[in-house]
């Protein structure tokens, strides 16, 4: 088996295995359906075109739709990001969040898109939530002319389903208005409003807090599943940002 820079180490996968129903004895083993799947994420090649060093696509595509159904990306994800933040000193549950939206060019003709008149771009958008470390905590998709203001309630839903801890997130000015206190009357949830100072000189200043969020997206980008939105469905645009998340926080371990 060749070795591809995306593969878990043996310290990782001691840390994860655990939720891959890895006991049965098997042909192909778990470990090797990840890394495929970690492969496809970085290298942004088709499910058919992985490398013959990996088991079949169609097994290995089996056990990322069974995954996704079973919600095993967000229980992996959950244990490393507490597991890193208390490496870090901080508790393991966050309860700062940062909101943005990221809009992502269209690769895939079939897929569903719009177009975002703002970021003059085609395609999908990324409605995500960040802690303080740039570590992902919810994440939702939507076609890219959904305004950011109408897509928070949904994505509220989203971060109130898997994390319970939160109680101020970080946004820009395009979630102002009404929606700060509909947010809070739902989900208790303290919308904090930062916007960009006026400039006093040329120097670049990084936006307080959501400089964070921004360097989340590079990170997205880096992965060249991610930088178009190659994904038939919105469920699988999201699992992919998922998996980039997770190996993300595996090369931190």
């Amino acid at each position: 088996m060749t070795h591809y820079p995306t593969n878990v180490s043996n310290s990782q996968w001691q840390v994860i295995k655990e939720y891959l129903d890895n006991e049965r004895r098997r042909k192909y083993s778990i470990r090797e359906m990840l890394n495929a799947m970690l492969y496809v994420v970085k290298t942004g090649c088709q499910w058919r075109m992985l490398p013959q060093d990996f088991p079949k696509w169609q097994l290995v595509y089996y056990y990322y739709r069974k995954w996704v159904e079973a919600e095993v990306f967000d229980r992996i994800l959950d244990k490393l990001r507490s597991r890193i933040r208390l490496a870090k000193g901080q508790q393991a549950r966050a309860t700062l969040g940062i909101m943005d939206s990221q809009s992502v060019r269209w690769g895939n003709n079939r897929s569903f898109k719009s177009y975002d008149g703002n970021k003059k771009i085609k395609g999908i958008k990324r409605h995500v939530v960040v802690d303080k470390n740039g570590f992902l905590l919810a994440v939702m998709v939507t076609v890219a002319h959904i305004h950011d203001s109408k897509a928070v309630i949904m994505l509220m839903r989203v971060l109130a389903d898997s994390y319970h801890s939160i109680k101020t997130i970080i946004a820009d000015g395009g979630y102002c208005g009404s929606i700060i206190k509909e947010v809070a009357e739902k989900f208790g949830y303290w919308l904090q409003i930062v916007l960009r100072k006026e400039r006093t000189s040329n120097t670049f200043k990084p936006i307080h807090k959501r400089w964070i969020i921004e360097r989340t997206f590079s990170w997205f980008d880096n992965d060249r599943r991610l930088c178009r939105n190659y994904e038939l469905l919105m469920e699988s645009s999201e699992e992919m940002v998922k998996l980039s998340a997770i190996k993300l926080l595996l090369n931190k371990i």
